[in-house]
């Protein structure tokens, strides 16, 4: 009976279509039935405002081509069991009550994938304001050299180092293969990633080609300044870096030291009070 209610339950899915969505890693796929399962009975059946903005966070995080809204929600299931059968396994071995444990860890196995989410966003916006220069170096390098923007966007796509701003151009290059115009294209990335310094590249970008000022010049006047604030940035940051490392001196490093230090008299001192 188990194996022919499990056998209609997988017939009454929808298959899967994937053929214009990332490949899957190798841990999901075991875990991708049960996903599926969740995301048909229960997420089919989430508010419209969810979804919406489930979606938004995960274009922000890179995953919009991975997962839907209503899959990532029964990710978050899957992740929920998991974690409290987990917890409830090593109580059993241990041989413990486990009251309600398991359900405080299923409740943060439920809200574990919005922060690995919430992470991976980091990261990406990080790795996309880094990379930037770099990117707006060689489409100035080609405008300046002849080219029109489209083309400077394609030999930067293809010149550039691999990664999250890599791949966002390589969208902005479909979209305008698709028909839509090369200032649409960049408005929509913008959207997409919702970063300060792409906006204003984009609006700086949309102003040139309105009043027909040079791209050339806007774009070198761009990198620059995308380059001091990357400087900037790092600078702050080595300025933070004597206050952030006060608290680990206070809690681990000097008192680990004290240990050492006063053990030896400490030892003595008892030795001489005997």
């Amino acid at each position: 009976m188990f194996v022919v209610s499990v056998h209609q339950i997988k017939e009454q899915l929808p298959e899967d279509d994937r053929e214009y969505m990332d490949p899957l890693p190798p841990l999901m796929k075991l875990i991708w039935p049960v996903v599926t399962l969740f995301a048909h009975h229960i997420g089919e059946r989430l508010n419209v405002e969810y979804i919406e903005k489930s979606k938004i966070k995960l274009q922000r995080s890179g995953l919009g081509y991975l997962l839907s809204p209503q899959q990532f929600f029964g990710l978050q299931c899957v992740s929920a069991i998991i974690f409290g059968v987990m917890v409830y396994w090593c109580f059993a071995m241990l041989e413990k009550d486990p009251g309600i444990v398991p359900v405080f860890f299923a409740a943060f196995g439920f809200v574990f994938p919005e922060l690995n989410l919430s992470d991976r966003r980091k990261k990406r916006e990080h790795e996309i304001i880094r990379m930037l220069p770099v990117y707006l170096d060689f489409i100035t390098m080609a405008v300046e050299a002849g080219m029109n923007l489209n083309g400077a966007l394609i030999q930067s796509v293809d010149k550039g180092p691999k990664g999250a701003l890599n791949i966002e151009l390589q969208k902005v290059l479909r979209d305008m293969k698709a028909g839509v115009g090369k200032i649409s294209a960049l408005r929509n990335m913008a959207e997409r990633l919702d970063i300060k310094e792409i906006s204003n590249l984009v609006a700086a970008l949309a102003q040139a080609e309105k009043s027909g000022a040079s791209v050339g010049v806007t774009l070198r006047i761009q990198a620059d300044q995308r380059r001091v604030e990357r400087f900037q940035r790092a600078e702050k940051l080595a300025m933070q870096a004597p206050v952030k490392l006060v608290g680990p001196l206070v809690m681990f490093i000097f008192p680990t030291t004290f240990i050492i230090l006063f053990f030896p008299i400490v030892t003595q001192l008892v030795e001489v009070m005997k």
